[in-house]
């Protein structure tokens, strides 16, 4: 009756470590994220978007990559989970 329990616990405990695994890795992907609000000025028009630095467009390239490779991690695990329960 024991090994029965403690089976139980077990997979309840493994549901629920993969649940907050993926929350976390959810969290972690909207770090960077806002919504995309066009910037409106005193007379509510919309103001141009200026051209970025260079700087500015490595940043967003580093955000973006981050992003790609969070989405690379997570396939990665769902992966794992799959191959690990044989």
């Amino acid at each position: 009756m024991n090994q029965i329990i403690n089976m139980i616990i077990r997979q309840v405990m493994h549901q629920l470590v993969r649940r907050g695994v993926n929350a976390g890795f959810d969290q972690a992907s909207k770090v960077g994220k806002r919504r995309n609000q066009p910037e409106i000025d005193e007379d509510g028009n919309q103001v141009q978007q200026r051209q970025l630095t260079p700087q500015e467009r490595a940043e967003r390239r580093a955000r973006r990559q981050a992003r790609q490779d969070t989405g690379h991690a997570k396939q990665s695990m769902k992966a794992m989970r799959r191959f690990s329960k044989f």
